[in-house]
């Protein structure tokens, strides 16, 4: 009687019931970190886009040409799937554009480790790299995200007009240093 009652159950309860079908047309997202231009590790990327009917390798072959003018940075990707057809999109971090912009050669990174990043960007580029980012900043205004950028220049180790941006930070929150809105 167990059989009965647990197919009963099943069979009309509304929650319990079979997934609906999948929807071609519907939009799926996926985030991938990856290193520019190199294919990464097809393990990693299976589960994410396997369930999706979508090839791995495939998949890792698009995102390194899509990542190819960051070329040994580590990059977001993403990817949005539309009838088991992906694009892949790239979105940058706060991080790997100050690292673009000090224009370091590409290295190769099992070999080299704990790079130093000692150039110099100018205040003019921290406020373009700003301007890409001010989408996805908290900051009220285009000075809080410069002084977000100038935090992440700090972090790289990198100095901005010769200068830490640490200081140059102050001097923007200080207003000793005009940060135009457009």
């Amino acid at each position: 009687t167990w059989d009965i009652l647990s197919v009963y159950f099943f069979s009309t309860h509304p929650n319990l019931s079979m997934p609906p079908k999948f929807d071609p047309n519907e939009v799926k997202v996926i985030y991938v970190r990856a290193v520019g231009g190199e294919i990464g590790a097809t393990s990693t990327l299976a589960p994410k886009v396997g369930p999706l009917g979508l090839n791995a390798k495939k998949i890792g072959e698009d995102i390194m040409k899509a990542t190819k003018d960051w070329k040994g940075l580590r990059i977001t990707a993403k990817l949005l799937v539309k009838n088991r057809q992906a694009t892949v999109e790239i979105v940058p971090s706060s991080t790997s554009l100050v690292l673009r912009a000090l224009k370091e050669p590409p290295r190769d990174r099992k070999k080299t480790k704990n790079i130093k990043h000692d150039g110099n960007i100018p205040l003019e580029e921290i406020i373009a790299i700003a301007r890409i980012m001010r989408f996805r900043s908290m900051a009220r205004e285009l000075k809080g995200t410069v002084k977000e950028i100038l935090g992440t220049a700090f972090s790289t180790g990198c100095t901005v007009d010769g200068r830490c941006p640490k200081a140059v930070c102050d001097d923007v929150g200080a207003g000793l240093i005009a940060i135009p809105e457009k």
